[in-house]
């Protein structure tokens, strides 16, 4: 896709974006109108950095939100760790900094004076959190231990688009320490299915769980897992991965505990985390040609109220609004009174479709006497007329059944563009068209996965499937098959 956030100095200046563009026209600039329409985000004068917007903000918030409560619930705390790493610290785990390096961004001076040793500023933070880690684990007394940090990272990205892909952008990330391997590779799979529960369950995005190939595994794990999405155009998206790091931090930093017999015993460590880029998951899975498509469990609005001007207006439709919206309000439901008198309902209508909000109430002169509202769909735009006094029931069901609509229509959208090829040549007119995911049985050769696949194609291994033996011979040579693969091209 185009580099979106790295615009030319007019469009960084604030050129406001007009209608948008369709997405079977072109669906990358589709994607960049949506986010600059809704206003979830904006170019800044930083290059390759973005400016989330309130509305953009507010869906982090809520997922965000919604992890925390998950990550307490199991066990995790947060804390919070330095920006700025340490050269030093950064080159202890030598295929971490290898794999990191092209990305960080270094500080050398500060207060006018050269620095006596250079700090990165945190790509991510195994290399500062096990340095302290070393100083807290001492005995097994001192294991597991569960932290997750909310932070911002800067990766300086050559290639930038919004939420997607940013020089700095904000995650979550978790490091923890466990006595034994079972234990680290327990944690890893916990967590993969929190952030699976996450992302179908909340964000209404099917994923694909599996295994990194060791090509495609972080830099300095032992085994990396990831939750791959499919995306409207076809393209897949890492959504998150869980890292079980073995011993190979702990060694570098030596996080050594005594044990149960008094033996001294390197400890087994994990990192994971998911990102901002799950903001650009949800409006890709779910966006249409009118804009966004929220989940309403992490919408910011989960309701918008529009008043229909009328006789009586002042006395009688803005009062009714009013305690529609208190009434709602106060059964824990999200909600909007959209009051404004410069703008027509039917100017209304648009602009909260195109911001995704869920559910729209309409109130009248008629609904009033009536003792109605009007709610309409934004997934389907059907309509349901609600007496105000069973109207929170109402909602909350009609809330319900948008957040399934909207996860069952992209599974079948994921199922419909999960193919199985019988050829490579079947396997190469797929990447050359449609698109989507392809399931194929593939020999674990690394050669095959970089020289062969991906510079034929563009594909490149998304993860293994954990759940499948395969059978026969690798699609892509003669070999046996090892592994049943899961390729497709990507973000």
């Amino acid at each position: 896709m185009a580099d979106d956030i790295e615009q030319s100095d007019d469009e960084q200046a604030g050129g406001e974006v007009g209608e948008i563009t369709p997405k079977s026209e072109n669906f990358s600039r589709w994607y960049t109108d949506v986010v600059r329409r809704a206003e979830l985000a904006d170019y800044t004068p930083v290059k390759g950095c973005m400016v989330i917007r309130p509305y953009g903000y507010a869906i982090w918030e809520n997922t965000r939100d919604r992890l925390d409560a998950r990550l307490k619930a199991t066990g995790h705390q947060n804390a919070y760790f330095p920006l700025f790493i340490p050269e030093s610290h950064l080159q202890r785990e030598a295929e971490h900094v290898k794999g990191f390096a092209p990305e960080v961004a270094w500080v050398t001076h500060a207060g006018g004076h050269e620095l006596e040793e250079r700090l990165a500023v945190r790509p991510t933070s195994e290399a500062i959190i096990n340095s302290l880690y070393s100083k807290w684990v001492r005995s097994w007394r001192d294991l597991p231990i569960l932290i997750n940090q909310w932070a911002n990272v800067v990766r300086w990205e050559k290639v930038t688009r919004f939420f997607l892909r940013t020089t700095e952008f904000l995650w979550q990330e978790g490091h923890t320490v466990h006595a034994t391997e079972e234990e680290a590779e327990e944690e890893t799979l916990r967590i993969l299915e929190i952030y699976r529960s996450l992302i179908e369950d909340d964000l209404a995005v099917p994923v694909i769980t599996g295994l990194k190939s060791e090509g495609e595994k972080f830099a300095g794990a032992l085994r990396t897992y990831s939750l791959e999405a499919l995306m409207g155009d076809g393209r897949a998206l890492q959504a998150g991965t869980t890292h079980n790091l073995g011993q190979n931090f702990a060694k570098a930093f030596n996080i050594r505990f005594e044990d149960k017999n008094q033996e001294l015993r390197y400890a087994w460590t994990t990192s994971w985390g998911v990102s901002t880029r799950l903001i650009g998951a949800l409006i890709m899975a779910h966006g249409d040609d009118q804009g966004l498509q929220l989940p309403p469990r992490v919408a910011p609005y989960q309701v918008v109220i529009v008043p229909i001007p009328g006789k009586h207006f002042q006395e009688s439709v803005l009062p009714a609004a009013r305690a529609l919206q208190d009434m709602l309000a106060a059964a824990g439901i999200r909600t909007h009174l959209d009051d404004r008198e410069e703008h027509t309902p039917g100017w209304k209508y648009n602009e909260w479709e195109l911001r995704g909000v869920p559910l729209r109430a309409e109130i009248g002169p008629r609904d009033v006497t009536k003792g109605q509202t009007v709610l309409v769909r934004r997934d389907n735009r059907e309509k349901v007329f609600v007496a105000l006094e069973t109207v929170t029931q109402a909602v909350a069901e009609l809330l319900e059944s948008i957040q399934a609509g909207l996860f069952e229509r992209a599974s079948a959208f994921l199922a419909e563009n999960t193919r199985v090829p019988s050829d490579y040549d079947a396997f190469k007119e797929i990447m050359a068209g449609p698109r989507g995911f392809i399931e194929a049985p593939w020999c674990g050769d690394e050669e095959t996965e970089t020289k062969r696949i991906q510079e034929e194609t563009s594909a490149t291994l998304r993860c293994l499937l954990t759940d499948r033996e395969p059978e026969g011979d690798c699609l892509f040579c003669d070999k046996p098959a090892k592994h049943v693969a899961i390729f497709a091209k990507a973000y």
